[in-house]
């Protein structure tokens, strides 16, 4: 017979010290949940959207998105995966696109930040948006105004030689090609599949300010 080395007593006490520890935290969590919300910290945030100075009192949660959406009620930056992986979000913040559901509000004191609202109007539009529509660049359009932020941001940065993962030099001046494009884009997620259509519309404007 296997002998453990080990008493009945002195088993029932191990038992019921291990039942004790793992209650502990179930414990601990229903007193968590008794305590009274605390109210949430709010902060004054103050910065230029689409050329307009705007100052708003928000939780200090609350990410630049939403502060574009549900607050300034610009609606054209779209909330997709709201994980940073879709682009569905993307703003131009002096000048850089970013991806507004990742980044809180409180974070962009000062800076200047520009949405789809503000590169055009139905009157007047932005160059790239005239593009996506001469060339079909879109089929349902909740990717687009992401899409049109960030081909025009870059744009911009191939200007001003910021290289990429193909760019053939670091040190020169990237060429606007289709690999390039793609390699830039590739942020941009378009479930509809209109990618030939996008690099043809970039590639036009590239071409213009050449």
């Amino acid at each position: 017979m296997l002998k453990l080395g080990i008493t009945r007593r002195e088993l029932l006490k191990a038992g019921a010290a291990s039942a004790t520890a793992i209650a502990a935290p179930s414990v601990a969590f229903a007193k968590a949940q008794d305590d009274p919300p605390q109210p949430p910290v709010m902060a004054t945030v103050a910065f230029e959207v689409n050329g307009k100075p705007e100052t708003l009192e928000l939780d200090t949660r609350t990410s630049l998105l939403d502060a574009l959406r549900e607050h300034l009620h610009l609606t054209g930056t779209k909330k997709g995966c709201d994980h940073g992986q879709c682009g569905a979000c993307t703003v131009m913040v002096d000048g850089r696109r970013i991806n507004a559901c990742l980044s809180l509000a409180v974070m962009h004191e000062g800076d200047r930040i520009t949405t789809i609202e503000g590169l055009g109007t139905p009157q007047k539009l932005h160059p790239m948006q005239a593009a996506f529509i001469k060339h079909d660049g879109y089929q349902c359009g909740y990717c687009t105004p992401g899409q049109i932020c960030s081909a025009v941001a870059m744009l911009g940065e191939i200007k001003n030689g910021v290289p990429s993962l193909v760019s053939d030099k670091l040190t020169a001046r990237p060429k606007v090609s289709a690999e390039e494009i793609r390699e830039r884009m590739s942020g941009n997620i378009c479930r509809c599949g209109a990618y030939s259509n996008i690099v043809d519309a970039i590639v036009e404007v590239a071409g213009r300010s050449a």
